[in-house]
């Protein structure tokens, strides 16, 4: 659902990244960092960011090009759902991020959540995993994959993290201001049909 500038600004990276990365031949090479950097300026025209912020952003990755994964925490608690002020925008989300090399999706959140939110948890279920680009989140500059996990709180208690200046529970119909480029309120939403019915089927795509 982004843009299409950005789709294909997006596909010429990966295309561009990929043949940097297994091409031997010299000329194929400077072909591939020839569409990369269109790709680059493609970005910059249509952003207005700086040339070497998108290319820090957008085009220093090596190696065959992936979609990045964000794994994010569902806890819920007297039918309200855990979230997190974020201090990059002032705005609410499920606790979670990038997953970490070396670590599982089930690692991951519950580190993420201890981090952002205090609490010792045990992850439950996987509720969802999402293409981002097949929901109505802003543009991104990476193509997502979003994993959704339902935790139980063992422990700990509610106090924020590094990268957070505030916890609440929500209830459906009384939801903080999203960062929606972390997650829409059709998600959360979505994550709500799964407490009123626990054997409601994992969701992809």
């Amino acid at each position: 659902m982004s843009d299409k500038w950005l789709e294909w600004a997006k596909r010429i990276q990966a295309l561009s990244q990929s043949g940097l990365s297994f091409s031997k031949d010299v000329y194929d090479r400077e072909r591939y960092e020839e569409l990369r950097s269109i790709s680059t300026e493609i970005m910059q025209e249509y952003t207005g960011l700086e040339m070497k912020k998108i290319k820090d952003l957008f085009a220093n990755e090596e190696g065959y090009q992936t979609p990045k994964v964000d794994v994010r925490g569902v806890v819920f608690k007297d039918n309200r759902i855990l979230m997190v002020k974020e201090k990059i925008d002032d705005k609410w989300s499920l606790p979670g991020g990038f997953c970490d090399i070396g670590l599982s999706p089930g690692e991951n959140i519950v580190k993420e959540i201890k981090e952002e939110a205090g609490y010792d948890a045990t992850p439950v279920k996987l509720l969802a995993l999402l293409d981002l680009n097949k929901h109505a989140h802003p543009p991104q500059p990476y193509h997502y994959y979003k994993i959704l996990i339902q935790c139980r709180v063992t422990g700990g208690e509610g106090k924020s993290g590094v990268e957070t200046k505030g916890i609440g529970f929500f209830e459906e119909d009384h939801l903080p201001e999203l960062s929606v480029g972390r997650n829409t309120e059709s998600q959360i939403k979505m994550l709500f049909e799964f407490l009123r019915d626990p054997r409601k089927e994992t969701v992809f795509d």
